[in-house]
């Protein structure tokens, strides 16, 4: 059976995660059957790591605070988690599901898939997101 998404739920969650003026900084896409819909938001990155389980296929669209003291910008990633005990065709017909996604999360900086959770440490992506943009004019500590 084809994977549909419920495109106006999923844009709903999204358009959360891209407003400044929300506190929101994630939302999950999960899968209900054959249908992928949101699976939650929030404004606790933690939240969202809970989720991401080894019995877990889902994705996240994550806000990300980088820069320095004198400027700070968000910057937003796409995360694929594919947790340890999915199986090896639900792992295939996730990369092609993940086009259904991006259809309506179409601005992030860098994408992950991730099955291992010590990649979902915040850091981690933060220090990612500063080497996927370029030159780095944060203020050096020396």
């Amino acid at each position: 059976m084809a994977t549909r998404i419920d495109k106006e739920a999923c844009r709903d969650a999204y358009n959360l995660v891209r407003d400044d003026s929300s506190d929101i900084c994630w939302a999950s896409f999960k899968y209900d059957g054959s249908t992928i819909v949101p699976g939650g938001h929030g404004s606790d990155y933690e939240e969202f790591k809970s989720q991401c389980t080894d019995d877990a296929r889902l994705f996240g669209f994550v806000r990300i605070t980088t820069g320095d003291a004198m400027s700070k910008r968000a910057k937003f990633t796409l995360i694929t988690w594919i947790g340890e005990n999915i199986s090896g065709l639900q792992r295939a017909k996730i990369s092609t599901d993940k086009t259904l996604v991006k259809d309506i999360v179409q601005n992030f900086a860098k994408e992950f898939m991730i099955s291992d959770p010590r990649e979902l440490e915040e850091d981690y992506l933060r220090n990612e997101l500063k080497k996927a943009g370029g030159a780095n004019y944060d203020a050096q500590a020396e």
